[in-house]
């Protein structure tokens, strides 16, 4: 038996993925006693996958299993599939066989002893046929309780479908059959023969699976490959060469490089070869086909992408009335599916590749030929299609001036993926001029920094800087864009620095260049170059700002600049901001203006002016949206998720930030401070090992690749953390490593988060002068800048070291006035924390109006869902024997999850162990493992690593 079962795996995901609720449907269906279920999909959608899975649940484990295969190209045998399950008839039985059943010995020779003595044939293949079915109904009827599966059934033969349909029509009270079969295969009518409804009380199932959706296909590749997840991006690619059918995502999965190289994958995808069985299926698909639908089919094939009828005819020269002939067949045969519009096309990437790579070469060419000609009379002409097929049909000059406008086009309009890749491909040609190198080199790293595509340019721009066909200006303008390429990527800043500082002395002829990278190396964001340094690279961006009429490099320069001076606490850039921002409909005007709003956003978040940030974000998102700028867009949703942190926007935020981490992996100033903006979750919620995973990618571990208040930012939390947990040491080491960040770059604005946690981590050991000198330092440095942060951190300071020396009073009051400024500018878990601390100091000075505030902070952090925080508030109420009611109330929550069984569950999800949960949650090890044992329940799982799943 195990291996009958054993011939029905198909993949190897280790999960059934995407068919839960059709396995349910089934498991409902069979094993009740007589019932059926007929299961239908494409070769390799999972119909065996989800027969093996049926095969292993509770409901069918005291069955025993029949199970048959029809085969595609089969020797004559009658009822064959029906017969071949019967073969793994049970050994021993209660009663004897009837006479009837004598009629099955020559069909079933393995069973003959068990069989009566045969009688005289009745002579009439009708009456013969019918004692058969007769026979095997009782033969079954005694198996006992029986599940029979037929896989295939759409190879079966005649009698088979027969049989079948006359055993589902009136199945036997212990029998529960299940068959399998691909309708676009069915080539005698529907697959028993005629059409059949389960009879009317019967338990039945029809079940029809589709391909998976992308979602599908992500958790799908990530079992198989033994993942936690995989990129949406990889999971997008996978699903546009698949169409979601799981076999073909196996046998592509099968060609990518262990671990996952993104540099590689598009490549591999692209040239994935095309699995048998699905070269099978459209071979015989094709074969059956009259030979104008198999014209249509190959021109669809080469064509590459949805097709017209009109167009169809002129690739094929065939009439109208043939062509409408042919493509009906052709959807009949499943080779072509309907696309809308009018268009038709292959259901996946792979099945089109199957029929392309059957035809001949020199037909392929002549297709390829004759496509070219017939798109070049199109208005407005196809670019990319025309440079394709023209490079097919190897006319070369044709492909290299179609490819270079399709890019032209690409990078005008914002598609600078496609721009980019055509551009590298042009560039990988041996035999190009110098003179197309320099021009296809410049296109190239233009194309790469507007866009997000930066690992493949990378290599590319590094290949031509050694290129001796490359002329020095070029060269000077290709390592200037590698360096802004670098500063994207993890690691790349300082590299990224050296880079555009090499690059400026070759653009001499290219002002706009030079204003550009020296723009770059101004901003104070990047790395460890202090405010004094970058500020003589700005003097240099204005004297080119001076000298230039472009109003787009004009914007682009200021995009920069006056982001820089921002970032510094300079609150006069708003005036020229005004002066910049004009409606405008160049896309090229709108993408530099997205850059200035974004980057004013970023600033603005920086140092705390988080409502300008929020109106900066909405306008710069739609100006990026709008124009086409994939980069832009990327740092205004990190921006974002970094704002929605600090303003309390904290509901999905987690889900967010992860989204945009999965997406954004490989642009180090996206990912980190989205990081940033994970680990402060994390800090809130007691979450120890997640915040410092988070922090890791924050920059903090080495701030000379990091951006800067990202990384204070890091060090502010990694303090506070370290602080919450009682480890001092840590604590003090975080802060001091931020103050020296901080110190080094100069850029006191920025000083809002580090100082009141470096504060904090001195005051806590003792090093009372030493946090005196902190604090002055900053009240000195923030004088006269617009840093709205930085400000309040002086009044909390303030309050820190009046705590500190036992002034309890004007403690309170200092925390208090902090309190409000927290909440004026946006900041609600900055307020809560200084909240907790003034009612920690009323606590000694008049207990019960602490108990009362403490109440009130922990509903505060419970709102926010800084879980941790909440609950240490609570335990300290109950240590002082006061009651510390949930805002939400006491109610009863039948089976739903209460409050504090979703944040149990929430944890539970996460890996924590329950000694873990009862530290985060304040809670006894025996109150926690009553939580798990109701959340365990009310969900209907059996285990931790079920809950998980």
């Amino acid at each position: 038996m195990a291996r009958a079962i054993d011939r029905l795996v198909r993949t190897s995901s280790p999960v059934l993925v995407g068919r839960e609720a059709e396995l349910r449907l089934l498991t409902g269906t069979v094993g009740r006693g007589a019932s059926v279920a007929l299961i239908e999909g494409e070769a390799g959608i999972g119909k065996s996958r989800l027969v093996r899975e049926l095969l292993q649940q509770p409901e069918t484990t005291g069955l025993h299993r029949l199970i048959g295969y029809c085969q595609p190209l089969r020797e004559p045998f009658p009822y064959g599939a029906v017969i071949e399950a019967l073969r793994d008839f049970p050994e021993r039985t209660e009663s004897a066989f009837s006479p009837l059943t004598a009629v099955l010995r020559p069909l079933l020779p393995e069973l003959a002893d068990r069989f009566p003595e045969a009688r005289r044939p009745a002579g009439d293949p009708a009456t013969e046929r019918h004692q058969v079915f007769r026979a095997v109904r009782e033969l079954l009827t005694a198996a006992g309780p029986a599940l029979l599966v037929i896989e295939d059934l759409h190879w079966a033969d005649d009698g088979s479908r027969q049989l079948l349909r006359f055993l589902m029509t009136d199945p036997p009270d212990n029998l529960s059959v299940v068959v399998t079969y691909r309708r676009e295969d069915l080539t005698t009518g529907p697959p028993l023969g005629t059409a059949y409804r389960p009879p009317i009380g019967l338990p039945s199932a029809i079940v029809a699976l589709e391909p998976l959706d992308v979602a599908g296909v992500r958790a799908l590749t990530a079992a198989i490959l033994g993942a936690e997840t995989i990129g949406t991006d990889l999971a997008t690619l996978l699903y546009q060469r698949t169409a979601g059918i799981p076999f073909v995502v196996e046998e592509a999965v099968r060609t990518l490089p262990q671990p996952i190289d993104g540099r590689t994958t598009q490549r591999l995808l692209d040239h994935v070869e095309v699995p048998a069985l699905l070269r099978d299926a459209m071979n015989e698909r094709l074969s059956s086909l009259a030979p104008e639908a198999r014209a249509v089919s190959c021109a669809t094939a080469v064509l590459g992408v949805p097709v017209t009828i009109e167009l169809l005819g002129g690739i094929t020269e065939l009439p109208p009335e043939l062509v409408e002939r042919a493509l009906t067949e052709a959807l009949s045969a499943g080779v072509l599916r309907e696309a809308g519009d009018g268009r038709y096309a292959y259901r996946n990437a792979l099945g089109r590749q199957a029929v392309y790579d059957s035809l001949p070469g020199p037909r392929r060419q002549g297709l390829h030929r004759r496509i070219a000609d017939l798109l070049a009379t199109a208005d407005p002409q196809p670019q990319l299609q025309l440079a394709e097929h023209s490079r097919h049909a190897g006319r070369t000059e044709d492909w290299r001036r179609y490819a270079e406008s399709a890019a032209d086009r690409g990078t005008e309009i914002g598609d600078t993926s496609t721009a980019t890749r055509l551009l590298q491909r042009l560039l990988a040609e041996p035999d190009l001029p110098s003179a197309a190198v320099d021009r296809l080199a410049a296109k190239l790293g233009l194309a790469a920094y507007t866009g997000l595509d930066q690992t493949d340019p990378m290599d590319t721009l590094r290949r031509l800087l050694i290129d001796h066909r490359l002329s020095p200006a070029v060269r000077g303008e290709v390592r200037l864009y590698a360096g802004l390429l670098l500063i994207r990527a993890d690691g790349g800043v300082a590299a990224g620095r050296a880079e555009i500082e090499r690059a400026i002395p070759d653009l001499g002829a290219r002002p706009d260049l030079v204003a550009k990278g020296v723009a770059v190396l101004a901003q104070p964001w990047l790395g460890t170059a202090s405010l004094e340094q970058t500020r003589r690279w700005s003097v240099r961006a204005e004297e080119g700002l001076r000298t230039t009429t472009d109003p787009v490099l004009t914007t682009s320069l200021q995009a920069n600049l006056l982001a820089s001076r921002l970032h510094a606490g300079d609150g006069r850039v708003w005036e020229a901001f005004a002066v910049l921002n004009r409606p405008t409909e160049e896309p090229a005007e709108q993408r530099q203006l997205a850059r200035l709003h974004c980057n004013l956003a970023d600033a603005c978040a920086a140092i705390g002016d988080l409502a300008t940030a929020g109106e900066l974000l909405r306008s710069g998102m739609q100006f990026a949206t709008d124009s086409g700028a994939p980069f832009v867009v990327s740092t205004a949703r990190s921006t974002q998720a970094r704002v929605d942190w600090i303003t309390g926007q904290w509901a999905g935020l987690d889900e967010r930030a992860g989204q945009l981490l999965d997406e954004y992996r490989d642009l180090f100033p996206v990912t980190s401070e989205v990081s940033l903006a994970l680990a402060g979750l994390a800090v809130a919620r007691g979450e120890w090992g997640e915040a410092e995973e988070h922090l890791a990618a924050t920059g903090v571990p080495n701030p000379a690749d990091a951006i800067a208040p990202v990384a204070l930012g890091g060090f502010a939390l990694q303090a506070w953390m370290e602080l919450t947990r009682g480890r001092l040491p840590a604590a003090v080491d975080s802060a001091e490593r931020g103050l020296g960040l901080l110190r080094r770059k100069q850029v006191w604005a920025w000083a809002g988060e580090i100082v009141p946690a470096a504060m904090g981590a001195l005051l806590a050991v003792g090093r009372r002068d030493d946090a005196q000198r902190v604090l002055d330092e900053l009240d000195l440095e923030v004088d006269g800048l617009d840093a709205p942060l930085s400000r309040i951190a002086v009044g909390c300071g303030r309050a820190q070291v009046a705590e500190a020396d036992g002034d309890l009073t004007a403690a309170i009051a200092l925390y208090r006035a902090t309190q409000r400024e927290y909440d004026e500018v946006l900041a609600p878990y900055f307020a809560a924390l200084v909240a907790e601390r003034a009612a920690g100091c009323q606590l000694v000075v008049e207990e019960s109006v602490g108990l009362r505030e403490l109440a009130v902070v922990a509903d505060s952090f419970d709102h926010l869902g800084a879980t941790y925080d909440a609950a240490r508030c609570r335990h300290e109420l109950r240590s002082r024997g006061a009651t510390a009611p949930s805002r939400r109330g006491r109610k009863g929550y039948g089976t739903e999850l209460s409050p504090r069984e979703q944040e149990v569950a929430r944890l539970l999800g996460s890996g924590h162990t329950n000694r873990e949960i009862a530290e985060v949650l304040f809670l006894s090890p025996r109150t926690v493992e009553q939580h798990v044992a109701k959340v365990l329940r009310k969900l209907g799982v059996s285990s931790r690593s079920e809950l998980a799943r």
